[in-house]
């Protein structure tokens, strides 16, 4: 992109001072795996790099939403987050270029790469448990449970999957909401899509991206649940679910404040982690690996009748 393209100059201006030669050139890259369209701009001989998502865009399974809310929301969620947690830096929107929200790139590598080679994971896991317990101790408000319930049947509402089992995962649902269980004092701000490429260290630090589905008043143990239902998904992948357990055991001990809480989001994480393995249902439907998620889902759904 050279000066006179529309976006390209408007960016140039938003990053003000940072950009010390405004003539200079700019390179796209178009990243795959989401839910809009996202592009990466580096800026020649700046040292600079920017993400620009288009929420008005789609490229996920979901087509219909408001992306000029959506990108308002993202931007306030991350200055919100930001003051708390590192998370990329927020630095414009507009909503003239297919509603677009900038933001500062973060270079590193992800958790999924902690995953694929086994190393120092469970020292990267308790960087993350520390991390999302700052995020939700210093952000409490009411708890919307109610919310929490719509969430899950959104997703069962767009999975391709028969009336009967979409009939046994409700009654499954039922039990839960009549149950205790869920029941918190308050509820915080969650990232409520805690999956491994989220997750990003660099120079000693973790950041957190992506704040597109964070919610206000939603309880704790949902990103927990989701990051657990990943590694669930990923060794089982790798020959055996089995071999998640030592680390979902150490990123939940880790995330405790003691053995009476650990007890208590062990008894919660089961609806969370089914929560975690139908988004994954949902979003790997057309893989040959998808009846896992589903059948593993009901799996942690009737750890209830047990209790």
């Amino acid at each position: 992109m050279k000066q006179g393209d529309t976006f390209r100059d408007w960016l140039v201006e938003v990053l003000g001072d940072r950009i010390h030669n405004k003539s200079c050139e700019v390179r796209i890259f178009k990243l795959s795996h989401a839910s809009h369209r996202i592009c990466k701009y580096e800026f020649k001989g700046e040292k600079l790099t920017v993400i620009a998502k288009f929420f008005a865009i789609p490229t996920g399974v979901i087509k219909k939403y408001d992306s000029y809310s959506l990108m308002k929301k993202e931007y306030e969620d991350l200055k919100k987050a930001r003051k708390i947690i590192d998370v990329p830096e927020p630095i414009a929107i507009n909503k003239n270029f297919n509603c677009v929200l900038v933001s500062k790139y973060v270079p590193g590598k992800t958790l999924f790469w902690y995953f694929k080679h086994r190393r120092e994971l469970k020292k990267k896991l308790e960087h993350i448990a520390d991390m999302l317990r700052k995020l939700h101790e210093n952000t409490h408000t009411y708890y919307d449970k109610e919310n929490e319930f719509s969430k899950f049947h959104y997703v069962l509402n767009h999975l391709k999957i028969s009336r009967r089992m979409k009939k046994e995962y409700k009654r499954l649902l039922g039990k839960w909401w009549h149950s205790s269980l869920l029941d918190t004092k308050n509820g915080c701000m969650i990232h409520n899509d805690s999956t491994p490429v989220n997750f990003v260290f660099h120079k000693g630090r973790s950041f957190l991206l992506d704040f597109d589905l964070a919610a206000r008043h939603g309880h704790f143990a949902c990103d927990l649940g989701i990051l657990c239902a990943e590694l669930n998904y990923y060794f089982a992948r790798k020959g055996s679910s089995q071999r998640a357990e030592p680390y979902i055991h150490h990123f939940l001990k880790h995330y405790s404040k003691d053995e009476k809480e650990f007890r208590k989001i062990t008894k919660v994480i089961p609806f969370y982690m089914a929560y975690g393995l139908l988004r994954i249902a949902m979003f790997k439907s057309n893989t040959s690996y998808r009846d896992y998620p589903l059948r593993e889902a009901k799996n942690c759904l009737k750890a209830i009748e047990k209790i």
